[in-house]
């Protein structure tokens, strides 16, 4: 018997340890992208194998990541630049309160920009819509929470940008970029800050 768990760092130890207890002498198979420290410290003192998958699938490219302060004007260079390309457009705007003003910023900033926008509140069918309509390129900005944070594989969307990255871990900030970059196209991952709350060095 084999019990695979994907994503290990979204489960807590007692959580994996119930998942084993379920059946006697079954073979566990851990998978993440981002491991935990307690999962590395296993490892390094040989409790547990590791093995790392270090070859990409075939045409891929390095996802090209920034860490800048935020500023209208450089969204606005990053939406055109992509748009240019024929590209579409993650914007992960984590706060359902404020996404809507943060989708019509995004209108008002690029003229030619067809923004969709979805979130964990919305009603199911709406949502299901915003996404079909963003699959098959009727939009191309998507403005998000962190909803698409897991499952989506769509190889025109080769640009993210993530405002006030600063509320993100390190495991969530790793998970999201590899939104984008599912193709052969240069793909970009923007994690922008507020200048004012953050030291470059941090």
């Amino acid at each position: 018997q084999l019990l695979i768990i994907d994503d290990e760092q979204r489960f807590g130890v007692k959580q994996k340890e119930k998942l084993r207890q379920m059946k006697a002498n079954v073979d566990v198979l851990s998978l993440s992208a981002t491991p935990i420290p307690r999962t590395i410290y296993l490892a390094l003192s040989s409790f547990k194998k590791m093995s790392l998958i270090r070859t990409p699938p075939r045409g891929r490219q390095a996802v090209k990541t920034e860490i800048l302060p935020y500023s209208e004007k450089l969204i606005k260079k990053i939406i055109n630049t992509e748009l240019k390309r024929k590209g579409q457009i993650y914007l992960l705007h984590n706060r359902i309160e404020t996404i809507e003003k943060a989708s019509e910023k995004i209108r008002s900033l690029c003229k030619r920009a067809k923004v969709g926008m979805i979130h964990g509140r919305m009603q199911e069918k709406k949502l299901l819509k915003v996404m079909d309509d963003f699959q098959k390129e009727k939009t191309n900005i998507l403005v998000a929470t962190t909803i698409i944070e897991n499952g989506l594989d769509l190889p025109n969307v080769n640009t993210i940008i993530i405002e006030d990255a600063t509320r993100l871990g390190l495991a969530q900030a790793h998970q999201i970029r590899g939104r984008v970059g599912r193709s052969s196209t240069k793909s970009y991952a923007y994690f922008l800050y507020d200048p004012q709350k953050m030291t470059p060095l941090a």
